[in-house]
């Protein structure tokens, strides 16, 4: 377990060194009146306080992924610890951080806008859609695992999956609609604290019951074959960086009282849940005796739900595992209902649209849960392959556009400019071998991905120094 307790002390060192250089690179202004502040239109623009809203921010980034990712990533086996921990780090929380502050210094904006105040006017464009269309991607799904669990459960004496789905339709309406102190700010700091509590118990377990973890090796141990790179740093996105976090910072961006508070809700939150994935990969690796037995539990035990209860309950009883089980439903429906406010609040900056009168909200959201009921009567399998890749080339976008920022304040622009050369190199690489890609073969797909991302990069430092010797002249 060494390897586990010094990759949970490496994310809390990450947090007080590297964290306190991202904010002191960014620039936070204690005195700048703060969106939530300025606006304060009581419905998408509420001031709470900071340890409510890295709750919302953390349930709002986490969903299942800290905890179902970090089980499929375990299967490549201790390597993944790394990544979660270096990923958190040196990655997803530039990403969230960035993400977060820069829509607090532009009035709270989608990060469809900020890509577009910072890489141009096409990004813009591409981004309002490629947003909308992952928002609704999300909110579906994470919609319909819930409806499908909560009918095998029975829970209520009530199997009809069409039911549930009337009935997480109505709550994911009403959170999209309602402001957001009334459900959101009410519900999800109970959520956010109860995930904490059972990874804490999780990790807890793991240690005084003395389980140990397989030998420590950078090789991958998949059982399908499936290499580290770029696979790992696909399946384990939540937990070390993910595009779809980017869509949730601006609607905390628009609660939030003062600036200071960015590092403890956007930044903290990342690392929050790198902590969480932590835990959960070694639970998945340790519990069962090492990676291979880790896939037959979940090729024979229902997948990373079947883990997840089995793991819960052992450690933690009956009652943890029921806890398990909710949080498992709850996680979901609380990212799903927030992708549709996002998608609306995207829509509705795109359209410079005012969300203050209940009918305008009412007229974006009830096309959008047209859509999204439709998408329910569909099998659209085939199309949600394609998030994993687009869920890290959007954190890519973010990172590059982050990068754009710090060039155009004249501060050191690699800690965004690195970390955005690695996606592009994972993007471009995965979606070059991957199934529902171009299926090329790795002595391909590696050299491309490396030198389409070097190319990126030399052209962000060309366009760099040119604008430079402008500005010299």
């Amino acid at each position: 377990m060494s390897f586990f307790i010094l990759g949970i002390i490496v994310l809390i060192v990450g947090y007080f060194t590297y964290g306190k250089l991202v904010d002191k690179t960014f620039g936070v202004d204690e005195s700048r009146e703060t969106p939530a502040n300025a606006i304060n239109d009581g419905v998408d623009y509420v001031p709470m306080g900071w340890p409510r809203v890295f709750l919302i921010q953390l349930l709002n980034i986490a969903g299942l992924g800290p905890i179902f990712g970090a089980i499929q990533g375990a299967l490549f086996g201790p390597a993944a610890f790394l990544w979660i921990a270096f990923g958190s780090i040196f990655a997803g929380g530039v990403h969230d951080y960035f993400s977060g502050m820069l829509s607090l210094r532009h009035e709270g904006q989608s990060v469809s806008e900020i890509v577009g105040i910072y890489l141009g006017e096409g990004a813009r464009k591409i981004m309002r859609v490629f947003s909308v269309v992952l928002l609704l991607l999300v909110g579906t799904v994470f919609m319909m695992g819930p409806v499908d669990l909560l009918s095998n459960l029975k829970l209520f004496g009530l199997e009809n999956v069409n039911v549930w789905l009337a009935i997480v339709l109505a709550y994911y309406f009403l959170a999209t609609v309602l402001p957001v102190d009334k459900i959101i700010g009410k519900l999800y700091p109970v959520f956010g604290l109860a995930l904490l509590i059972m990874a804490v118990g999780i990790g807890g377990a793991l240690v005084i019951d003395g389980y140990t973890l397989p030998e420590f090796t950078l090789s991958s141990l998949h059982p399908d074959g499936l290499p580290l790179w770029p696979m790992l740093f696909v399946t384990i996105a939540c937990g070390a960086i993910s595009g779809f976090h980017a869509t949730q910072s601006p609607m905390m961006a628009r609660c939030l009282d003062n600036e200071r508070e960015g590092r403890k809700i956007f930044y903290g939150a990342m690392i929050a849940e790198g902590i969480i994935a932590m835990i959960w990969a070694a639970a998945a690796m340790a519990f069962f005796g090492g990676v291979p037995q880790l896939g037959e539990a979940m090729a024979n035990g229902g997948g990373a739900a079947g883990v997840v209860n089995t793991i819960s309950t052992s450690l933690l009883g009956k009652v943890g595992g029921l806890l398990a089980m909710l949080g498992v439903i709850a996680a979901p429906i609380t990212s799903g209902d927030t992708a549709f406010r996002s998608a609306r609040l995207t829509i509705a900056d795109a359209a410079g649209y005012d969300q203050g009168p209940i009918k305008n909200r009412l007229s974006i959201a009830v096309p959008l849960f047209a859509i999204g009921f439709l998408l329910t009567r569909i099998d659209f399998n085939i199309i949600w392959r394609y998030f994993a890749w687009s869920n890290q080339t959007l954190a890519m976008i973010v990172l590059w556009a982050s990068a754009a920022y710090l060039v155009k304040v004249k501060k050191s622009h690699w800690i965004a400019s690195l970390p955005a050369t690695f996606m592009t190199a994972v993007s471009i690489t995965y979606i070059m071998m991957a199934p529902e890609g171009f299926k090329l073969s790795s002595k391909i797909s590696y050299p491309v991905g490396f030198v389409v991302a070097i190319g990126v990069l030399v052209y962000f430092i060309k366009k760099l120094n040119k604008k430079e010797s402008h500005q010299g002249a």
